[in-house]
């Protein structure tokens, strides 16, 4: 165990007590609750990288982690009424047709190369950023609700696009694994 593991496990374990937290309508302790797991996920990205402390449970445990986090975020504010349906569901099929995806090709293939597209990391930062806003308007009334509403829009669109291009570079590295040249 290293602290960048450690991190990535206490961010799991950050799951359900942002979930209470959210259901209990403590808005503003949720809110701190996610910054301080979106920290322990840039900490120990930097801290596995620059140390050398990157490992195969790190590599595993750290988008589960993520995962867990956004998806637990996403359905809770959803079943608040705090974030649209269509956009949980947009959400949670994405990362539905990832990981179906990401087990179909180790087990056809028998490897797995896990690397974030810029669009991907792009779509991970607006999911991020609007649960954040999400949940600073559920504790000060700022007035963001049309602000809110096109970020929605655009979590929908990088969600859709990068769960797309995920199936399209999976399948051409599976057509490129089973071909006779590869």
């Amino acid at each position: 165990m290293n602290i960048p593991n450690a991190l990535s496990l206490l961010r799991l374990a950050a799951v359900p007590f942002l979930v209470l937290l959210l259901h209990d309508g403590h808005y503003a302790a949720a809110l701190v609750l996610f910054v301080l797991a979106g920290l322990t996920d840039a900490a120990d990205g930097f801290v596995a990288k620059r140390f050398g402390q990157e490992t195969r449970l790190g590599r595993v445990l750290d988008p589960i982690a993520d995962k867990a986090l956004v998806v637990t975020a996403y359905i809770t504010l959803g079943w608040l009424g705090l974030i649209p349906f269509w956009l949980v569901v947009a959400v949670v099929s994405r990362d539905l047709v990832i990981v179906a995806g990401a087990l179909a090709y180790h087990y056809l293939t028998g490897a797995l190369e896990m690397a974030p597209s810029f669009l991907s990391k792009l779509n991970t930062a607006l999911q991020l950023g609007l649960v954040a806003l999400v949940l600073l308007e559920a504790v000060l009334a700022l007035g963001l609700g049309e602000w809110l509403g096109w970020l929605a829009v655009a979590v929908l669109a990088t969600t859709v696009a990068s769960g797309l291009q995920y199936v399209v570079v999976w399948l051409r590295k599976a057509w490129a694994h089973e071909s006779p040249e590869g």
